[in-house]
């Protein structure tokens, strides 16, 4: 097994933790009246990120992708870097934060950790991580791929997220200025 590999089975074991972490936090969010918007798309975007995993693991075999090390190097360090960031991002959203769009109605936004700074820093994660991931070992057709399929996944997702959050928003007191 090579560590790459080893990488690779690393950010698998990281993606079922995230799911166990949403399936708990959507329970949450159910049970105070979390609703779901764009459920079509959230197939699209677990083919995708499944795609990149796969991918990550399969180019570099098959194409014979050489570690680099001035290129892998750092793409290692963008990639911890992006899991840092995905974890912060969590660990600010708290029973919030999900896989899918589940909005609980009334909720004010979140705006500490990393959504002080950025509204979707959690996205930023995934550009990184995406393009990092892929050029570990020089995997530029998955890095490309991923990148621009991601983009217009991205696209959908964060109109998506936006509309669900401002229906949700909650109302301002009676006589409060808007």
């Amino acid at each position: 097994m090579t560590p790459y590999t080893l990488l690779i089975l690393l950010v698998i074991a990281e993606r079922f933790a995230e799911l166990a972490v949403a399936r708990r936090n959507a329970a949450w969010s159910r049970a105070r009246g979390g609703l779901e918007y764009g459920a079509g798309h959230y197939p699209a975007m677990v083919a995708l990120h499944t795609a990149l995993l796969l991918g990550c693991l399969v180019e570099p075999w098959a194409a014979d992708r050489p570690f680099l090390p001035l290129l892998g190097w750092p793409a290692l360090v963008l990639v911890l870097a992006a899991q840092g960031l995905r974890w912060w991002c969590i660990g600010a959203l708290g029973p919030r934060w999900n896989t899918r769009v589940l909005i609980v109605p009334g909720l004010p936004l979140i705006t500490r950790g990393p959504y002080r700074h950025l509204r979707h820093p959690n996205y930023l994660a995934v550009v990184v991580e995406g393009v990092a991931l892929p050029l570990v070992h020089s995997a530029w057709m998955t890095a490309l791929g991923f990148t621009l399929l991601n983009a217009a996944l991205l696209t959908v997702r964060i109109r998506c997220e936006d509309d669900a959050l401002a229906l949700a928003r909650p109302l301002p007191a009676l006589g409060a200025a808007p």
